[in-house]
């Protein structure tokens, strides 16, 4: 798999027949090891182990719907009201981060409703602070660090 922009982290790959799989930590369980599942994989251990979200408020692939459509979210942090805070859709590294990306998110975003938006191929990270009354996106230089009183 290729080299991110991400902090390495101790993960756990295995064989499975002609298939290679990563345990997911959230999870608790080996997935198939995608280019897209290594993205998220270490988005998901940038988050906890830099960021310092707690597990407990972090989900993966959450299951939405949006216009009568099945979707299903990467990275979604809640708050401890159970109310969506951080909203996280990875692409593969070698997916650049379009436009019609940004359209994918913010898009799914409309029934999420969650206050920060966050792209990532891996090598390149965009964050966005949504504003639902003004229907605007304030870009961040920064991902936000966990702030328990936030939350």
């Amino acid at each position: 798999m290729e080299r991110l922009n991400l902090p390495p982290f101790a993960c756990k790959i295995k064989q499975s027949g002609a298939n290679s799989l990563i345990f997911d930590e959230l999870r608790r369980k080996y997935v198939l090891l995608t280019p897209e599942e290594w993205v998220r994989q270490h988005f998901i251990h940038y988050l906890l182990l830099e960021l310092h979200y707690p597990k407990g408020l972090v989900s993966v692939e959450r299951g939405t719907t949006y216009n009568q459509l099945h979707k299903r979210t990467d990275i979604c942090i809640f708050n401890h009201s159970g109310k969506p805070e951080l909203l996280v859709e990875c692409k593969a590294a070698h997916v650049p981060i379009t436009q019609q990306v940004v359209k994918q998110v913010s898009t799914y975003n409309q029934v999420v409703q969650a206050r920060l938006l966050v792209i990532t191929n891996g090598l390149q990270h965009y964050c966005w602070q949504v504003d639902f009354e003004a229907r605007s996106f304030l870009p961040l230089q920064e991902i936000p660090a966990y702030r328990k009183e936030e939350l």
